[in-house]
């Protein structure tokens, strides 16, 4: 049987006092190698994950997050990744669930697998999830649904997986380097009739954990509902 060869990004800024929780809690045996793209931080987090033993890419300056994504997978790709996984490193999703992402790609059932945030309104919010962010995610959501005919929980998730098939046919380095190009990755792969599936993810809000704004989160809702609108006009 082919041998899977699975690599994990973390996507780092500013996450020195959670990257080596997060990498301690991934199960032993469920990856090959990990990844940290460190996106010009102020503080150490590359000496950190040079401690741990990981691979570590340092921006000179800082390129935003899907900047620092687009690194992420072509740095993967480049290792002749089967399965790219990404993880913040800020401890906000559980590492311990990364085998259910990946085995549904290894067994064929689903080209992207994302970990979900909203398995039940109490969830979420128990988690921390500020009242604001758990709306706009709700109603972003329904929309997306509608517009590119899924029924996702979630589209906003920073815990997702991606088969090499994906990552060599999607565009990514064409998108932006700011927040949205999650939401335009995905819109992307459901255009090349990439299967998309999820499980739920419990989180956790906390200081260390990283957050945008509100200011930042209205202005990524915008940008959201306009790729969406962009796709559903085409199709």
């Amino acid at each position: 049987m082919k041998r899977w060869k699975v690599i994990v990004v973390m996507p780092a800024y500013n996450a020195a006092k959670t990257l080596e929780r997060t990498y301690k809690d991934i199960p032993k045996g469920s990856f090959d190698e990990v990844l940290v793209v460190d996106d010009a931080s102020y503080d150490n987090t590359p000496e950190v994950a040079k401690k741990l033993g990981l691979q570590v890419v340092v921006h000179k300056k800082n390129l935003g997050y899907g900047g620092n994504q687009k690194t992420c997978y072509k740095t993967a790709l480049k290792k002749n990744a089967d399965i790219v996984v990404m993880l913040h490193p800020d401890y906000q999703y559980d590492p311990k669930l990364l085998p259910f992402l990946v085995e549904p790609i290894r067994k064929g059932y689903f080209d992207v697998m994302l970990g979900s945030r909203i398995r039940s309104r109490k969830e979420a919010l128990a988690g921390g999830m500020p009242v604001y962010k758990y709306v706009s995610n709700r109603v972003l959501t329904i929309i997306e649904n509608i517009c590119l005919g899924l029924n996702l929980s979630e589209y906003h998730t920073g815990y997702r997986a991606f088969s090499k098939g994906v990552l060599q046919l999607v565009p990514f380095t064409t998108f932006s380097n700011d927040f949205i190009f999650d939401t335009q990755i995905l819109i992307a792969a459901h255009k090349k009739k990439f299967r998309i599936g999820e499980i739920a993810v419990p989180v956790k809000y906390f200081p260390e954990a990283s957050s945008i704004n509100f200011r930042r989160s209205v202005t990524y809702g915008i940008q959201t509902l306009w790729e969406t609108m962009k796709y559903f006009i085409k199709a």
